[in-house]
């Protein structure tokens, strides 16, 4: 329960604390460089500046919403796929599986680093780049949650209730969309949470290498980038210390 207290004061952070923040995510004070924390910064201000409270919590919406998008892609299409697979079983079965096969013999990260470093190359706006790693991460993620959807289906068909589905003259489309997916709805609601911290980190650790969300656009990931200097490592813990909290 504490670790739920935590996350939901994490989220309504990273939701509501920008529009009561008096900061914005890039102004400038050129006069307060890589101040120390105060009553007037919390968390101490960046290399240029900027809040790192704010940074932060404007961090988490870009992180949250990666995580939250590559999900839902993730889910629509494994939930579907691992329906229909289930359900019809035979041929259909047999070559859906084969695509989640293909699908999972990609390697997962390395395909990632090339297409942000594809990116990179066509240096794409990072506006744009945010919404490039949702689709790749949520295109590349549900083949797990088909599998797990589809052996669900094969015990659920057999059951009675559909039975009398058949027998009432249901069509395959009503069957599987109202009376099947909805049971396999707690198996979804676990592979998604967990889905959701894997996609966050897979954001984060992308754009630590810095081929992710590129600054001025902040995220977890390329703001804990600050560690890799040694000097603001030692002297300005400030500027990666929250981030790393958040991680843990």
């Amino acid at each position: 329960m504490l670790g739920l207290y935590i996350l939901i004061f994490m989220v309504l952070l990273s939701v509501f604390g920008p529009m009561i923040s008096p900061y914005n995510m890039e102004t400038l004070d050129l006069s307060n460089i890589s101040a120390p924390p105060s009553l007037s910064h919390p968390l101490g201000t960046d290399e240029v500046g900027r809040d790192v409270l704010t940074r932060v919590m404007y961090a988490g919406r870009i992180s949250l919403s990666v995580g939250i998008v590559a999900v839902l892609i993730s889910v629509l299409i494994g939930s579907i796929v691992g329906a229909i697979s289930g359900y019809y079983g035979g041929i259909i079965d047999a070559v859906l599986m084969r695509i989640v096969d293909i699908f999972m013999c990609f390697p997962f990260l390395p395909l990632l680093l090339m297409v942000a470093a594809v990116m990179s190359d066509y240096k794409i706006h990072p506006n744009y780049r945010i919404y490039v790693v949702m689709f790749i991460i949520g295109i590349l993620s549900w083949p797990g949650l088909s599998r797990i959807i589809r052996g669900q289906i094969l015990s659920l068909r057999e059951q009675e209730f559909i039975q009398a589905a058949e027998a009432l003259g249901l069509r395959d489309r009503r069957k599987i969309f109202r009376h099947l997916l909805p049971n396999t709805f707690s198996s979804i609601i676990v592979s998604a949470t967990l889905e959701v911290a894997g996609a966050i980190l897979t954001e984060s650790a992308l754009s630590y290498l810095g081929l992710g969300v590129t600054p001025p656009t902040p995220s977890w990931g390329n703001m804990v980038n600050a560690v890799t200097d040694a000097y603001v490592f030692q002297f300005y813990p400030w500027r990666w210390v929250p981030q790393e909290y958040v991680f843990l």
